[in-house]
This record gives C-alpha cells, sequence and structure tokens, in this order.
C-alpha cells in the first residue's frame, strides 16, 4: 500500500504521481493529502482527492476525477469520461461504462481508433453509494446520497436521495 501523507506541507495541495514498480502503474496520477492506493493499481492521467481510499486491482483511466474522502472497493474499473464527486462509495467489482454501441473494428473492418466511438460521460454525485457488482452504463447521473443496490444495472439516471435495485435498476426507495 502507498500512503501519500502531505499534511505537513501547505504549500503543496496535489502531489503528481510517476511510479511504476511490480505492484503499481500510476502514472501522472494527481492525488491529495493523504490518499492511499493499495497494491495492483493501474491509474493514469487521472485525479484522486484528499484522504480518498483506492483498493486493490482497480483501474482508473485518463481523464477520471475523484473527489475527496472516497472510498473505490478492489477489482472496480473506472474508465475515461467518469467523474466521481466527493464522499462517494464504490463497492467490490463495480464497473462504469463510455461507449453505448462498443465495436472492435468499423463496417470496413478496420480496426477502431480514438475518432471512430463517441465517449458519454458519467457524473457520480455526492454521497452517493454503488453496491458491488454494479454496472453504471453511460450518460449517467447517479443524484446526491442516492444508492444503487448491489449487482444492479444501472441504465438511467437514478433521483438524489433514491435507492435503485435490480436489472435493469428501478427505483425502491425514493426521497
Amino acid at each position: 500500500m502507498i500512503i501519500f501523507d502531505r499534511t505537513k506541507s501547505k504549500k503543496i495541495l496535489m502531489e503528481i504521481l510517476n511510479k511504476e514498480t511490480p505492484y503499481h502503474c500510476l502514472k501522472n496520477v494527481q492525488v491529495g493529502p493523504n490518499t492511499k492506493i493499495f497494491q495492483f493499481v493501474n491509474a493514469y492521467n487521472c485525479e484522486i482527492g484528499d484522504e480518498t481510499k483506492v483498493g486493490a486491482f482497480v483501474e482508473i483511466q485518463g481523464g477520471v476525477k475523484i473527489g475527496k474522502r472516497c472510498k473505490i472497493s478492489s477489482h472496480s474499473f473506472i474508465c475515461e469520461g467518469v467523474e466521481i464527486e466527493d464522499g462517494v462509495f464504490v463497492g467490490h467489482s463495480v464497473t462504469f461504462i463510455n461507449d453505448r454501441f462498443p465495436k472492435a473494428v468499423t463496417e470496413t473492418g478496420e480496426l477502431k481508433t480514438a475518432d471512430d466511438w463517441i465517449m458519454e460521460k458519467t457524473l457520480i454525485q455526492k454521497g452517493a453509494s454503488i453496491g458491488s457488482g454494479s454496472t453504471i452504463m453511460s450518460n449517467i447521473t447517479i443524484g446526491e446520497n442516492a444508492i444503487v443496490g448491489a449487482g444492479s444495472v444501472v441504465t438511467k439516471n437514478v433521483p438524489a436521495g433514491a435507492t435503485v435495485i435490480g436489472n435493469p435498476a428501478r427505483i425502491y426507495i425514493k426521497k
């Protein structure tokens, strides 16, 4: 585990990490004070806020922003286009999707490039909780303090304070 304790220095708010070991691959990762990143994390060109914990075997792709005091549990995949606000819980093996129509090749059989698809963004608002094994489809907003039950497949926006469960996820409790 790596612990980044920058509390003694008030001048540096974020630290840029470039660390490649048998246990980590962190490239151009901005981290806040007291951030904890466990072994076997692959993260690049992303931002991880103060006091956030990132569990083992997590991948965080470029452009992702994770807020302060979040917990990202092991084996989760956070793809480009995802923004996670402060105080969010992401359970084990949560997968985010950023392409509604994924394909490996174009209609002519050529391998697709970055120009051949549309990246769709996803926003997880402050205080939300996402249960283990959930899949969050692209172009989704999960509202403030909402709860996504374990194993859910979220295909539509989740209102603030609501609890959703199932496949597809449906409102179970609406506050």
